[in-house]
């Protein structure tokens, strides 16, 4: 299927798109590391587009259940990942932004310590199987978190699906035997 013209613009796939509106800064958060920023990809109507399509595609591909979304680039990307599949979204939470009772899980991420929290009850997430989706995959920290706070609260991941990935820091070896998807990745049939 070809893709929808937005605005006089269109991305052959995701790939194309991240080529030409991701915007990489060297340096930040801290020396050394060097952040993708995904804010011109949202900001462009056609890049979204083709980049929530294959997101979808993807996670319908994974058979989720629902989508989880990571606090906060996760939740702008799962939000718009779970109405184009018409189902819910989990909102993975950071620390303190919920009201108890919470689950939490603590993780480390490149430059620091944190934790992410679901709410512990109102949510029938048991038996249900959970797509996490999220910006970026660096080393692993924040998916593998929300990933053991699905597991503890009784639902099953069915994969991950980030836009890039921030190579040579090991993310995908933390991840265990859950499909990962990489939007932009290059794939044999592309090379």
């Amino acid at each position: 299927m070809a893709p929808t013209p937005i605005n006089g613009k269109t991305y052959a796939n995701a790939r194309e798109a991240l080529e030409h509106k991701i915007r990489h800064v060297p340096d930040f958060p801290e020396k050394g590391v060097l952040f993708e920023d995904l804010t011109p990809v949202l900001a462009d109507p056609a890049a979204l587009n083709v980049v929530i399509a294959e997101m979808a595609e993807a996670s319908r591909a994974l058979g989720a259940d629902l989508v989880g979304g990571l606090d906060a680039r996760g939740f702008l990307l799962g939000s718009a990942v779970a109405y184009e599949m018409g189902t819910g979204i989990l909102a993975i939470r950071k620390k303190g932004k919920l009201p108890p009772p919470v689950i939490t899980q603590e993780y480390t991420t490149e430059y620091s310590t944190a934790a992410l929290e679901i709410p512990a009850d109102g949510m029938d997430i048991a038996g249900k199987k959970i797509v996490l989706v999220d910006d970026v995959l660096a080393t692993g920290g924040t998916l593998v978190a929300a990933r053991d706070l699905i597991e503890r609260a009784g639902g099953e991941v069915a994969g991950y699906v980030v836009v890039p990935e921030v190579a040579g820091l090991g993310g995908r070896d933390k991840l265990g035997s859950a499909p990962l998807v990489v939007l932009g990745e290059e794939k044999p049939d592309q090379a």
